[in-house]
């Protein structure tokens, strides 16, 4: 006999920036400062995404385009990759992801990839500390999860590799 198992996306819903702590709405600043730096010449979908470690530091990345598709990198890998590259010990606290089209003035909704998604998930699982994520759509909302897990809840994981 079959069975359906759901899994619940739990999501908080800010009606606008300001309500978020100063710390929070300042990664909300340093994300679309990445993203309008983003090399996107190709798709033109400026991406950005603002990391806060344990110790204050904010790394900060923008999505990586290339002629030589899929050559490219995501904003979420590039802050990832390169916040562990330089602070190898250092708990990821907060990330804050915002996407934009270069012609138009707003930021919008887009939610990380599958492989950013998994990318993520490892390195909150090798921290031991849930990683809370940010994004903003257009028409300021701000959606908040307090786990990567949320959006990667059935992942590929070390242990899967380890058991037989």
């Amino acid at each position: 006999m079959s069975e359906i198992i759901s899994h619940e996306v739990k999501l908080i819903v800010h009606k606008r920036e300001s309500d978020l702590d100063q710390q929070t709405q300042h990664l909300f600043q340093k994300a679309r400062e990445a993203a309008q730096n983003a090399y996107a010449n190709y798709s033109h979908f400026q991406v950005g995404a603002a990391l806060l470690l344990e110790d204050g530091k904010i790394i900060i990345g923008n999505n990586q385009e290339n002629a030589v598709y899929p050559a490219g990198l995501c904003a979420e890998r590039v802050a990832f990759f390169s916040a562990k590259s330089q602070n190898p010990q250092a708990s990821i606290e907060k990330v804050v992801i915002v996407a934009k089209k270069r012609t138009e003035s707003s930021f919008r909704l887009a939610t990380p990839c599958g492989s950013c998604r998994q990318v993520m998930s490892e390195y909150e699982d090798n921290q031991e500390n849930k990683i809370k994520l940010y994004m903003c759509d257009k028409d300021g909302k701000i959606y908040e999860s307090d786990s990567i897990e949320n959006l990667l809840p059935y992942k590929f994981s070390e242990n899967m590799m380890n058991n037989s």
